[in-house]
């Protein structure tokens, strides 16, 4: 169990709930399907899935959490012919033009009548944790679907004071610098990908992939006031990453040295295997959080 991608909340307020009292929490919001006229459904699951009935997994003091999505597939190309056929059908019979509510009147009974007999997929949205460090650690590569867990964790647990991250430092403006001159932190590595932005509104960005960053061409982008707001790094050949301007990692790799560990490690079965990377990467990330903090200034608790 390997994140790809770290959206990071700051817990504000410790968090006390045992695995066990944390379980009895989520297991009002467990995972199911769609009904017939439900556009989605979001619920916990298990993360070991079929391997454990358990909706909480603990290792090492870490509780390892996973919300289920499932949604009925409607093609909006569809939707919206079979809509405009039956607009035209009744504009035609009774010789006038619908108004706006009849419209949606109509599109909303054509979903309705399609909901029961569309596909489903489903996805999964893997979190963790943290309370000895006091982070919540979400495995999304979008904000949306980071809020999303949270806000399903909110309603289990009544209330759960979560910040995202904010740092003194902007890390945009720091990104930048290190553009600038070539250089960053002795633990930093800059790689070969950035993505940067004109400060204007509606400013013009400019992606560099497999580029060599420190070419005259990516700092003449910088002298004319653009701001790099994804930057590929690597930190101690540990881990690589794209960070962008809050403090979001994408595309996040463990490396070789990280690797490692977890194939010395001989287990017996795929939940083995689970909890071995589990406690891997939980480890791992404890130490990583807090030096991304610092990189830009450290944590900016106002």
């Amino acid at each position: 169990m390997w994140f790809k991608n770290l959206s990071v909340f700051r817990l504000t307020e410790a968090f006390t709930l045992t695995p066990s009292e944390l379980e009895q929490k989520l297991e009002a919001l467990s995972f199911r399907p769609c009904g017939p006229h439900e556009e989605f459904t979001l619920g916990w699951t298990s993360p070991l899935g079929k391997a454990s009935p358990q909706l909480v997994h603990a290792t090492n003091g870490y509780l390892m959490l996973c919300g289920k999505k499932e949604e009925r597939v409607l093609p909006t190309a569809v939707i919206n012919e079979l809509v405009q056929e039956k607009i035209s059908e009744k504009e035609a019979q009774q010789a006038r033009k619908l108004s706006k509510k009849e419209r949606t009147e109509i599109k909303d009974e054509i979903i309705f009548d399609l909901l029961p007999k569309a596909f489903t997929f489903s996805r999964k949205i893997y979190a963790y944790i943290d309370p000895k460090g006091g982070w919540l650690i979400v495995d999304a590569a979008s904000a949306k679907s980071a809020e999303d867990l949270l806000s399903m964790l909110r309603k289990s647990l009544s209330s759960l004071p979560a910040a995202p991250l904010n740092t003194i430092e902007k890390p945009s403006t720091t990104m930048t610098q290190w553009l600038l001159t070539n250089q960053a932190p002795n633990d930093i590595t800059i790689e070969d990908e950035c993505e940067l932005r004109s400060p204007e509104e509606a400013g013009g960005i400019i992606r560099c992939k497999r580029h060599d960053l420190a070419l005259p061409e990516i700092k003449n982008h910088l002298d004319t006031g653009k701001e790099v707001i994804k930057l590929a790094l690597n930190w101690e050949d540990r881990i690589s990453f794209i960070l962008d301007e809050n403090l979001a990692v994408k595309r996040l790799r463990f490396l070789e040295l990280i690797q490692d560990q977890a194939t010395e490690i001989e287990t017996e079965d795929d939940a083995g295997q689970f909890d071995v990377d589990f406690s891997i990467m939980s480890a791992e990330l404890a130490n990583f959080l807090p030096r991304l903090l610092d990189l830009f200034g450290g944590e900016n608790k106002a």
